[in-house]
């Protein structure tokens, strides 16, 4: 007897069509939640803003910042960690949550164990920012004010273990001076309690404090990269000023939940790539006081192992510890 081509066809296409995996359906079918680790108001919420609308358009459905801060970025990120691994939860990784691999000894998430790097997304310079009421306007002047007052000056940061508090403990440690940490549960309350006088100084994101400091609410020192931000390009380095060796600063990346599928970490990279190369886009993120820094799945996962390592070292030298 023979075989009818056409019959065999329809049979196979039917076979096929019954074991077609859930991620080869057209994603996303429903919003996307985009988990920002912090509170509204500093540079990871001002990253998710900038990036959401576009990717939405290019997905094809709503991606939807959720910001669920506190505890040092861990609270948002224990959440995306534990989401389902179906591409509908992604989360803003940023610098603290390597530094918080180390710092946190009792952690209820792994940040390479769970999680499915997509992409780095930027890099910022922190700026040492200090209140109109301190009467410095270079880092020779500050270093010089603050060890004449061991102790007494305070200092904001985005939480314990943040890249902001890691600046701050850094600088003391190349300067000899004593400050004393102040933890807020973001950048936003951060820049706040400056801009208020509840603090004196801080080692703020650019995104944070950019807008403070153009106003001139807030007193631009210098920036903590070892080269001048292109956004600020009047503001020296710490290091050119004196502080020999010192660099801080930090950077944003797009995660998934581990165990999301290749596919869909395909999609997400490539029209996050497009968004990226947005020229409206680059122009916010700069003003902001973002660069543009992206890269592959891979490279980011390798990339985060190296900043755990890195900022391991410094957390064991001062030893700091946030539990």
């Amino acid at each position: 007897m023979k075989t009818n081509p056409c019959s065999l066809f329809i049979v196979v296409a039917s076979l096929l069509a019954t074991t077609v995996p859930a991620w080869a359906q057209q994603y996303p079918t429903r919003a996307v939640r985009l988990i920002v680790p912090f509170p509204p108001g500093g540079g990871t919420d001002t990253m998710a803003r900038a990036i959401a609308p576009k990717l939405s358009e290019l997905l094809g459905q709503q991606v939807v910042p959720e910001n669920r801060g506190g505890a040092g970025a861990n609270i948002g990120a224990e959440v995306a960690a534990k989401a389902a691994p179906d591409g509908y939860t992604l989360m803003l990784a940023t610098i603290t949550n390597a530094i918080g691999a180390t710092l946190y000894t009792k952690l209820n998430y792994d940040l390479v164990r769970d999680f499915a790097p997509i992409t780095r997304l930027a890099t910022t310079p922190h700026i040492l920012v200090v209140h109109p009421s301190v009467p410095v306007k270079t880092v020779k002047e500050f270093t010089a004010f603050a060890r004449a007052r061991p102790g007494d000056i305070t200092y904001s940061s985005s939480g314990a273990g943040s890249a902001a508090h890691l600046a701050g403990e850094l600088f003391s440690s190349l300067t000899n001076v004593k400050m004393v940490h102040v933890p807020y549960k973001g950048g936003g309350p951060s820049m706040i309690a400056l801009v208020g006088g509840e603090v004196s100084v801080c080692f703020a994101t650019m995104p944070s404090a950019v807008g403070y400091v153009r106003s001139g609410r807030l007193r631009g020192i210098a920036v903590t990269t070892d080269k001048r931000s292109p956004s600020m390009p009047e503001l020296p380095t710490i290091a050119e000023t004196g502080v020999a060796g010192y660099e801080a600063g930090s950077w944003y990346g797009l995660s998934a939940p581990a165990g999301t599928s290749k596919e869909i970490i395909a999609r997400l990279h490539a029209e996050t790539m497009k968004v990226m190369a947005l020229p409206d886009v680059k122009e916010r993120l700069f003003n902001a006081g973002f660069e543009v820094v992206t890269s592959s799945p891979e490279q980011f996962a390798a990339f985060t192992r190296s900043e755990i390592l890195k900022w391991g070292k410094l957390v064991k030298a001062t030893g700091l510890k946030a539990d």
